[in-house]
């Protein structure tokens, strides 16, 4: 058993993307649909915001300072000191997805992917795309519904990537050197009656930990796929996960108001809250964009 408390009742319309920064002993995250990216000082409470030009999917802290965006047609900069948000660039310019979750390997490479966002059903028109150092951009999957949980193998051997409306959980053959990923399999198929696979992170012992969207869980899967535990959570709509605190320990929940109407968030105070547990495995550093 874990003791899940609240970290900060942020309220969140779409919470996501939580980066634990070490040097600073920080929090990061945004709010989607704010659009806004957000600083969590979990020893004093104190909360800064950044507001962003266009719906925000996710982001890398930068070795240059400030931080890498994938807000909703491409890539950006954010300058933390002025707020100012400079274009990179915009793969999905013109057309009818956004850019939604997004990690960095361990070369300082930013993937990040992209969703259908023109109604329900999703099409399966969403990619994956990698923002190099140099700034390049480069396409390496397609094919994909709703593009999320993002993470790599503690021997760097490993990518796995998440999409949301296939119910899956992909793991590939993943080359450092490069970035070129190969090999495609699954890790984990997931029945719709637990919930939708949404953001992962990657522990210290290489399990990876998927929360479950509308299945108000988080579930730790081992490499070959199977689960090892399964942890309920107060809320139906966690949203992504990742390791923090001073010995990375804590694991650190996102979660959403998206959707709920206001019978369920009578029920559901909480939605949108970040939440933390201690659940006996460290987690790993999360890179630094390199350019």
């Amino acid at each position: 058993m874990v003791e899940i408390r609240v970290a900060l009742n942020a309220k969140a319309q779409l919470g996501e993307g939580p980066v634990w920064c070490p040097r600073e002993q920080i929090l990061y995250w945004v709010d989607s649909m704010e659009p806004a990216m957000k600083r969590f000082d979990p020893a004093t409470g104190a909360v800064r915001s950044w507001a962003v030009p266009d719906l925000i999917g996710s982001f890398a802290l930068r070795e240059k300072g400030g931080a890498i965006l994938a807000l909703r047609r491409g890539f950006y900069t954010l300058d933390f000191a002025t707020g100012a948000a400079r274009t990179i660039a915009e793969p999905e310019a013109g057309s009818e997805n956004r850019f939604n979750d997004g990690k960095c390997d361990r070369r300082g490479r930013f993937f990040a992917g992209s969703m259908h966002f023109a109604g329900l059903p999703r099409q399966p028109k969403g990619s994956l795309y990698r923002l190099d150092p140099d700034l390049s951009v480069r396409k390496v999957e397609t094919g994909i519904r709703t593009s999320n949980g993002i993470g790599w193998s503690p021997d760097n051997r490993t990518m796995y990537y998440t999409d949301t409306r296939a119910h899956c959980i992909w793991a590939y053959a993943y080359d450092l050197d490069t970035g070129a990923l190969t090999n495609r399999r699954t890790l984990a198929d997931v029945p719709e009656e637990t919930g939708s696979p949404d953001g992962l992170t990657v522990d210290s012992e290489g399990f990876v930990w998927s929360v479950n969207w509308g299945g108000a869980r988080i579930v730790r899967y081992a490499p070959d796929g199977h689960i090892a535990r399964t942890i309920m959570l107060p809320v139906t709509q966690p949203t992504s996960c990742s390791f923090g605190g001073a010995d990375l320990r804590t694991l650190y929940v996102t979660s959403a108001r998206d959707g709920l109407d206001e019978a369920q968030l009578a029920k559901e105070p909480l939605a949108g809250a970040i939440f933390a547990f201690e659940p006996g495995v460290t987690g790993l550093p999360e890179p630094r964009f390199a350019g």
